[in-house]
Formats: structure tokens, sequence, C-alpha cells
């Protein structure tokens, strides 16, 4: 199966200080990929590097087998992003602000249109389509920015703690969306620290911990890894981590409550 994206000894530096330590990673076409990892770890620093918003340190991002800092043109265009934060142009309507993102990537006419009002109308936005984007909610602008990542019918999607502002409904679209993206053989690397949406959706998973992979594979890989049988991703999560130190730390609690 041909590679959506790779990661050759990704690596980022701000002087001393190392966010990311050379990562390696493939993920295939057709499969939705889990990237965990602790506060800190340097997932969203990652996710800039593949958007080509950061310029790695050293080390080679390929998309579709274009090289970012070769073709950035070429990755970018095979690449729809969704930050974990909602920042839009605020002075355009809803509408205007997706044809504005298709025109970008080449895209107009009647099938813009078309898929302008697609997205809108299945996250219920059709009534603020011309209405400035500066009205909308944080949860509106999130699901406007997610349609605007899928406008120009990507290759790959990568996504940064999506559900953060989504009302139950919203969510379940988006999860219906990404499998279905999917299996229309489209890409998705997705990170998030909802480890039960993670393990839900994802083929495979990598867990990332002071810059550096730790762990990857499928559910049965990482069980075998952490040598934990039977386990949810939480807690291979917290075992790979270190962070059985907050199952001690909320058993003390109990205690203090108790006592």
């Amino acid at each position: 199966m041909s590679l959506a994206l790779e990661l050759e000894g990704l690596e980022k530096r701000y002087g001393e200080f190392a966010a990311v330590k050379g990562i390696d990673l493939s993920v295939e076409r057709g499969e939705i990929f889990g990237f965990l990892g602790p506060n800190g770890a340097g997932k969203t620093t990652t996710i800039r590097m593949i958007a080509g918003i950061l310029e790695p340190t050293a080390g080679t991002v390929r998309v579709g087998g274009r090289d970012m800092a070769r073709d950035p043109a070429g990755a970018k265009a095979r690449i729809g992003y969704i930050p974990d934060r909602p920042f839009l142009y605020e002075k355009l309507s809803g509408g205007e602000f997706l044809r504005f993102v298709a025109a970008l990537w080449g895209h107009q006419g009647p099938r813009v249109e078309e898929r302008v009002d697609r997205f809108l109308e299945l996250f219920s936005l059709t009534p603020w389509k011309d209405e400035l984007i500066d009205s909308y909610s944080h949860g509106m602008r999130q699901k406007l920015l997610i349609s605007s990542a899928l406008i120009h019918d990507p290759e790959l999607i990568v996504v940064d703690e999506p559900m953060v502002g989504l009302d139950p409904r919203s969510a379940r679209i988006l999860k219906d969306l990404l499998a279905s993206f999917v299996e229309r053989g489209g890409t998705v690397f997705l990170s998030t620290h909802t480890l039960e949406v993670a393990e839900a959706l994802c083929h495979r998973l990598a867990i990332i911990a002071h810059g550096e992979i730790i762990a990857r594979g499928t559910m049965a890989e990482l069980r075998h890894q952490a040598d934990a049988g039977g386990a949810h991703l939480e807690e291979i999560f917290l075992k790979v981590t270190g962070g059985d130190e907050v199952a001690d730390l909320m058993d003390s609690l109990r205690g203090v409550l108790e006592g």
C-alpha cells in the first residue's frame, strides 16, 4: 500500500531545546492514524511541520510522495488541516470564507458552490452562510474550519484536537465524516486527548513523549508492547508515558476524602 505521509528524521529545535527528536513515521493511504501524547510532548509541533507551518530543523516531510521542503505547494495542496484553535478571517461571511479557501487551491465554479452548501447544511450553518464570521460562536467557527479543510477535496486530513468546541451532534458528524473520508480512499492523521475516540476510530497509533515516539502500532501491538493484554488505550497510554502516578494520586485523594 502506498504511503500518504512519511516523516524521516524529523526534528525541531529551539536553541538548545529539542521539541521533536528525529521522528521516523509512515502513514498508509486509507487509514486513520492516531498521534497521542501528554501536554508538551511535541504533538502540535510535529503537526505544524506536517502542515508546512513550521520549518523543521532537520529531516523530511513527504505528503503523497511530495517533499514539503522541495515542493511546498504540491505537498500542501494534498492536505486539509484542522488546527486546535479556529483562527478565521472574521470580516468574511461563512460562505465567502469557504469559497476563498477553495480558490486558494484553484477550485472555483458550480462544484465549489455545491460543496459549500453541502458542508454548511451538514453542520447546520446554512442560516449563517451570509453572516460575518465575527458573529459566530466558538463551536460554529470550529465547524466552519472543519468544512474549510475538506472543501478542496484533499488526500490527507491532519487534525489537532477536532472535538474542541463541538456539540455532541457535530462531534458525531465529524467522526462519521472522517470514517467516510477514509472509506473513499482518504487518510486521516489525528491528534487528540480523547482516548476513547482514538481507540474507536484509529487503525494504528503512535504515542510521543519528550519529543520521541515511544510506542506505535495497532491496539493489539500496543497491548503487546506495553505488556497489557486486554487493556484499553487509556491504560496503555498511562503505562507507557509514566502516568501511573495519576492513579496513585487518585488513590491517595480517595483516602483523604474517605478519612
